[in-house]
């Protein structure tokens, strides 16, 4: 046999389970203060939606005297892109040039800091001479520096601009002394007296509705590190004193993003905790016997604590990346737990006193363990080393999952077996007598499975041509299932952006067309005439506005007229009703099929993004070229197609406001001219599904000089499953590495790696069947069986060798194996799949994204724990057989 660390000598001496066992008490002390550690390190973790990402972004803004976007374009876009194209870190510049106005927006690669990226851009552009009369301001903005809370505030015996008054001087100056705050907005006045009266607080020009009627508003920017909870928290406590101090003032709470936070966090902790009682009421059902339950039972929450620890040190939040992976290594505690105990049980079941049972059990098993968890480090470590924004989003679900399995390892080789020793004892029953032969506790699945396993080993390419049929099915049934990127929640909140006008002869705002002759004059009227704008956006708006309110199941509309700095655009931030019986996205197809539209507007039904990323919408194409015609015209002729086809909503393209064929905008990527579509999906077309089929309709309408290039969510989805693929082989590679050391040789390492396809069939099947999206979340339930699946193979083979080496013949030997590793290989399934349950069926807010993590893992098990008895076997056999021949032709 082969010549490894699984050496009968090696494992007597790295058996860390003896040395627990002789210094017990220095074990569970220990474990005890890991235990309490990390009660407090729980407590110190702070709720959050998703893992902080920082954006590093900055803004130049450069103003000139510019009649047209193309003489812009030349004489301010170029020079500023060509100055700042060599900026260390610069990931990706885009620009937009307007008559007379030059917008350019630099994103810095993820660890830049954006202190020095600002310098740097400030340098660049000191070097730089402007044309005579042009100037420029920059702006550095850290996206996750957002809104957490707004505020209507209303008095019927006030003025607008005494409402600001009272704001300005007492209402924001308290709240923006609170610890976690960036800024905060007073919103609502066309013309605020002074734009910027402190950094911490600022007036900018906007009108505010709530439900319809006039308003002030406060709007609370929490800083890059602050937690959204605790900030909303203590505005919320301060606002109630400020209620109390000014009794006439209505203090409503306008929008916030802490309530869903809270409820999605919180649903998804009773999830996991559900799965954890599932998961123990398995063992039981399996073990027959509450001391080994407990045991096994203990292993959970002490190991769980123990990653808050890790947690806490990272200053890690508890968001839905972090806790689905909690969720998920809970089958891998159980998994430990129960190799540990079940096979001291068994040892103890065969006549040796607990003491002697654990020892032997811990040396028997104790480094297969090990070598298997290190391969599940393997697969899981690489995730959270992901480079970018995809890194940033998932270095705390490696980390977590990481941390987690290696406290899991530690605890089920050192206090499992303790606990064993002083909990366990004999069976007293008759009916389970310790000198009773093996063959008298053999229940008739075991003996069926014995007869299906000995049949398999005489027919072993009927069941390779089977495995092979299951991974065939598994890769035809991907191309059946939708292909998503994160699923859309049901927030009961969402956007409705309208953009309106700019004014021209049509739109009956009160001009004329003589007051706005051309583009440059109607931009002008849009800076310099901000309140005018304001004022006759909101008239346009009013009647959509009140339609909204009145739609079914809606409670509140808040009303942002002036978004993101113009005028000719509002915002309405829509809550739904707690008592609703409507979906988000049921409300949202209402609202678009029943929205009055005003006359040259655009009007856009959004979901509420993870991260504000400058109004981008899910699916956006980028057509790049030189030939503006040739962009417009291409850019119209693709929109017009895709507007014809089901599922695509709010479709728009660059130069739709284009007037009198006077060229409004031209936008730039990288330097280069480009023209973009955007849209949002409906509930029932995936956003892999919808990018395949606007790149199928688009790319044989490409003229020569343009390309087709991808944007938004749709560019994100592509990376995130080119970053998965190169993780899957990089996984693959360090398990093959990680299993060669203890075997000694290739043969065990290729079985394992050559079963792990095996529950691709069970997986998306699972998915198909629930109509679920193959997206980011699935596919960390595919690396999650990888590591699961793999630790069964390893278990199987690494006791075949055993036996062997103690003298049964091969076949005997899987025999036995197969009898002895059934039990803990179906507890550890059975445990899983139950647990995942209540993730699966979708309890919850939130439940969307925990949904398709579950349903892989379900159907990836329920397969793979099934073939992998049968197909392991069978494997290591052909496989061992065809490498004599190989050497005996050799």
């Amino acid at each position: 046999m082969q010549k490894g660390l699984f050496s009968p000598a090696l494992r007597h001496h790295l058996n860390i389970s003896r040395l627990a066992i002789r210094f017990p008490w220095l074990t569970i002390g220990f474990w005890i203060a890991v235990t309490v550690a990390g009660l407090f390190a729980f407590g110190s973790l702070k709720y959050a939606l998703f893992p902080d990402i920082t954006f590093p972004v900055v803004v130049v803004t450069a103003n000139g005297p510019f009649e047209t976007a193309l003489v812009t374009e030349a004489e301010l876009t170029t020079p500023l892109e060509g100055q700042l194209q060599s900026l260390e870190d610069l990931q990706e510049i885009r620009s937009v040039s307007y008559p007379g106005r030059a917008v350019v927006n630099l994103s810095f690669k993820v660890g830049r800091q954006l202190t020095a990226a600002s310098e740097a851009v400030e340098a660049e552009l000191d070097a730089l001479d402007l044309p005579t009369g042009a100037s420029y301001q920059m702006t550095p903005l850290n996206l996750n520096e957002s809104a957490v809370v707004s505020y209507a505030i209303t008095d019927d015996g006030r003025s607008l601009q005494e409402l600001a008054t009272v704001a300005e001087a007492d209402i924001a100056p308290a709240i923006a002394t609170i610890a976690g705050v960036s800024r905060v907005d007073i919103l609502g006045q066309a013309q605020p007296p002074t734009p910027d009266t402190d950094a911490a607080i600022a007036q900018l020009p906007t009108l505010i509705q709530f439900n319809g009627d006039q308003a002030l508003a406060l709007r609370i920017i929490k800083q890059a590190q602050a937690n959204t909870l605790e900030v909303v928290r203590q505005v919320e406590q301060q606002v109630e004193q400020l209620r109390t101090q000014y009794p006439q003032l209505q203090l409503t709470q306008a929008a916030t993003q802490a309530d869903y936070i809270q409820e999605a966090v919180q649903a998804t902790i009773d999830s996991l905790i559900l799965a954890i009682l599932i998961a123990v009421g398995v063992i039981f059902l399996f073990l027959r016997n509450w001391r080994a339950t407990l045991i096994t039972a203990l292993a959970i929450p002490i190991s769980l604590l123990g990653t808050a620890i890790v947690m806490a040190s990272y200053q890690f939040n508890l968001e839905t990346i972090t806790l689905l992976a909690l969720a998920l290594v809970i089958g891998i505690i159980v998994d430990d737990a129960i190799v540990e105990v079940e096979n001291i049980v068994r040892h103890i079941d065969e006549g040796n006193s607990p003491r002697r049972a654990a020892l032997l059990a811990t040396q028997e098993i104790g480094l297969t363990v090990s070598a298997a968890t290190l391969t599940i480090v393997a697969v899981f470590l690489p995730v959270a080393l992901m480079e970018g924004t995809v890194g940033q989003f998932f270095k705390p679900f490696g980390l977590t999952v990481s941390a987690a399995v290696l406290i899991s390892l530690l605890i089920a080789r050192t206090l499992s077996p303790v606990l064993s020793v002083y909990w366990l004892r004999p069976h007293r029953d008759s009916s389970h007598p310790d000198d009773a032969p093996e063959a008298s506790r053999i229940d008739g699945l075991s003996l069926g499975y014995r007869h299906l396993l000995a049949w398999s080993l005489q027919h072993r390419w009927i069941i390779v041509g089977l495995a092979l049929l299951s991974l065939g099915a598994g890769v035809t049934l991907i191309p059946l299932i939708p292909q998503g990127f994160i699923p859309q929640l049901d927030r009961g909140e969402f956007n409705v952006v309208v953009t309106t006008a700019l004014p021209s002869q049509d739109t009956p705002t009160g001009a004329n067309r003589g007051d706005f002759p051309t583009a440059s004059d109607r931009l002008t009227a849009a800076t310099d005439g901000r309140a005018f704008l304001l004022e006759a956006t909101q008239r346009t708006i009013t009647d959509l506005a009140a339609a909204a309110l009145a739609t079914t199941e809606v409670d509140t509309v808040f009303t942002t007229i002036g978004d993101r700095g113009t005028p000719n655009r509002a915002l309405l931030y829509v809550r739904l009703r707690d008592d609703r019986e409507a979906t988000t996205a049921e409300v949202q197809a209402v609202m678009r099929a029943t929205l009055p539209v005003p006359e040259g507007s655009q009007v856009s039904v959004e979901a509420i993004p993870f991260v504000d990323t400058g109004g981008e919408k899910p699916l956006q194409i980028a057509l790049l070229g030189s030939d503006i015609e040739a962009l417009q015209v291409t850019t119209q002729a693709i929109k017009a197609d895709i507007v014809e086809l089901s599922g695509f909503v709010d479709v728009n393209a660059t130069g739709d406001d284009t007037t009198d064929g006077e060229i409004g905008q031209i936008d730039h990527l990288d330097g280069q001219r480009v023209a973009y579509i955007n849209a949002n999906l409906a509930p029932d077309l995936a956003l892999g599904d919808a990018t395949q089929k606007v790149v199928s309709l688009a790319t044989p309408q490409l003229p020569a000089g343009v390309d087709l290039d991808l944007g938004s969510d749709s560019a994100r989805a592509g990376s995130v499953l080119r970053s998965f693929l190169q993780i899957l082989a990089l996984a693959i590679l360090c398990m093959l590495l990680v299993l060669m050391l203890p075997f000694g040789r290739l043969l065990e390492p290729l079985v394992v790696v050559l079963s792990l396809p095996l529950s691709l069939v069970g997986a998306t099947l699972a998915l198909l069947i629930t109509g679920s999206e193959f997206g980011m979340i699935s596919l960390i339930g595919l690396l999650f069986l990888l590591g699961l699946l793999d630790k069964n193979a390893l278990l199987l083979l690494d006791y075949i060798n055993q036996l062997r080496r103690d003298g049964l013949a091969r076949t005997e030997a899987i025999l036995k194996t197969g009898m002895v590793r059934l039990r803990p290989i179906l507890m550890t399934t059975a445990s899983t799949i139950l647990g995942m349950l209540p993730i699966a069926i979708g309890w919850g807010a939130g439940a969307e994204l925990r949904q398709p993590m579950a349903v892989a893992i379900i159907g990836g098990l329920f397969t793979s724990a099934l073939l992998s008895l049968i197909v392991v076997p069978v494997l290591y056999t052909l496989l061992e057989d065809s490498w004599r021949w190989l050497r005996w032709r050799a």
